[in-house]
């Protein structure tokens, strides 16, 4: 069957902890060799990448092979007149700024990524 390719899209903050906890099952079931796993959030969700907490889990999980990547248009539209503004340069290391995420969902599935939504 060889290596799995996902791609899991999170655009909802509340989808945040289902994600996380399906990527970390999913690393435990087929092991870490087992799976290639991008997660990509937008929308409203970008704002994940300034939660503390979340950030730990999401930091365990890329030393382990996750690809986190931010909507760069949603990083834009945070920044306009909403409470939070989280600017490219202000995200970890770690995360990765694609610059349209319908964008990015399209290129992997193409390349083969399975799409998940949790």
């Amino acid at each position: 069957m060889g290596i799995l390719k996902v791609l899991f899209h999170v655009n909802e903050m509340e989808r945040w902890d289902t994600a996380l906890g399906n990527i970390t099952n999913l690393i435990k079931d087929v092991g870490r060799d087992g799976v290639q796993i991008k997660l990509l959030a937008n929308g409203p969700s970008v704002a994940a990448y300034s939660d503390a907490a979340r950030l730990e889990a999401m930091k365990l999980l890329a030393a382990d092979g996750t690809v986190f990547l931010a909507c760069r248009n949603s990083l834009k539209k945070m920044c306009s007149g909403a409470d939070v503004c989280l600017t490219e340069e202000a995200l970890p290391p770690f995360i990765k700024v694609v610059p349209a995420g319908i964008t990015e969902i399209i290129r992997s599935q193409g390349e083969g990524f399975a799409y998940v939504k949790p």
